[in-house]
């Protein structure tokens, strides 16, 4: 298997870590700040965040980290935890910390923003905005060529040809979400099948989608965004886009997020957050800025994006995708981890 490490950029995220205590409250009395969780990386969401404080006048002061990681650090804390709020990558995070009682539930008026299927069941977080899975491939194949499913990179044609970041929240999702709507057998067979056919591995999405650009593997596993967004830079960029049909191929997750039941006398700044990143003016910008599907009511997606209704997505339950213990557990037996 081939990994590619990129130091500088793990240095740079990691220079966005910001340090916050392990418990007690958020903001003393009076204090006019909120505190966030973001598995969100701060080139994404920190002009979004920018744009909340300039119409609030309220500070954000923001842990990064991965939204696995995140969520199961908020259930560590309970009740003590110093999140006011929690904005996740994926839904399985956001629901795996709705699943320990730690996330109130929204206002009527917020939930109304979002479609019911891209939002928690029981109204404790909302989707901000939509990613779908895709299959990234080389210009040199042709659609013809690809598979209808995910589960058909096992075959022996595709042996070594093809790549994933198997630490990538989004890829875990999307076995999560397999192993619930397939069962744990045919996700453990895939992953074996997988790491039997020389999948090659990569530390994130950028690097597998850059590899087919460079023609060391011709088909990747990851979000749609990142192939928009290097076609934005360049419109020759030699990556193309495949819908897969099958198998919960093309899987439309949510970036999300949810206020934290201890939040307190913060409660009101943290729903208001909340709105912010679910108006025209923080959506629009989300649309724009990394090609993510709005999914607020009346605000449109970029145009060069396939329309969201028309990506042969599965409707998958969200708010079901919280066992990510599970998932890492069966990566790990399997080797995919």
């Amino acid at each position: 298997m081939v990994v590619r490490r990129h130091p500088a950029a793990i240095a740079a995220f990691a220079a966005l870590l910001v340090a916050l205590p392990a418990c007690g409250s958020s903001s003393s009395e009076g204090d006019n700040a909120i505190t966030l969780y973001s598995g969100r990386i701060g080139p994404i969401i920190n002009p979004a965040i920018k744009q909340y404080e300039d119409a609030s006048g309220t500070e954000v002061r923001t842990r990064f980290g991965d939204s696995p990681a995140l969520a199961a650090t908020l259930v560590e804390e309970g009740q003590n935890s110093p999140a006011d709020l929690f904005f996740a990558q994926d839904a399985g995070s956001l629901d795996s910390v709705e699943k320990q009682g730690l996330l109130a539930k929204l206002p009527a008026d917020i939930l109304a923003m979002v479609p019911k299927q891209y939002r928690s069941a029981t109204g404790s977080w909302v989707g901000t905005t939509g990613r779908s899975r895709i299959i990234a491939y080389s210009e040199k194949l042709r659609e013809a060529e690809l598979p209808d499913s995910p589960l058909d990179l096992t075959d022996e044609k595709w042996k070594g040809r093809v790549g994933w970041a198997p630490t990538n929240a989004s890829l875990q999702g999307y076995i999560t979400a397999l192993r619930l709507v397939e069962g744990d057998d045919v996700a453990k067979q895939w992953l074996e099948g997988m790491v039997a056919n020389d999948v090659q591995v990569y530390d994130s999405n950028i690097p597998v989608r850059d590899a087919i650009a460079e023609g060391e593997i011709d088909i990747g596993l990851i979000n749609h965004y990142y192939v928009a967004e290097a076609v934005a830079e360049d419109p020759d960029y030699p990556v193309k886009v495949h819908f897969p049909p099958d198998d919960l191929g093309s899987l439309i997750n949510v970036a999300g997020v949810g206020v934290l039941a201890s939040a307190g006398e913060d409660r009101e700044r943290a729903l208001a957050f909340v709105r912010q990143m679910l108006s025209q003016e923080t959506q629009t910008y989300f649309a724009d800025s990394s090609k993510e599907y709005p999914l607020a009511a009346g605000v449109q997606a970029p145009e060069e994006l396939t329309p969201l209704e028309d990506i042969p997505s599965p409707r998958v339950d969200l708010a079901k995708l919280g066992d990510q213990r599970g998932t890492l557990e069966l990566m790990r037996d399997t080797g995919a981890l």
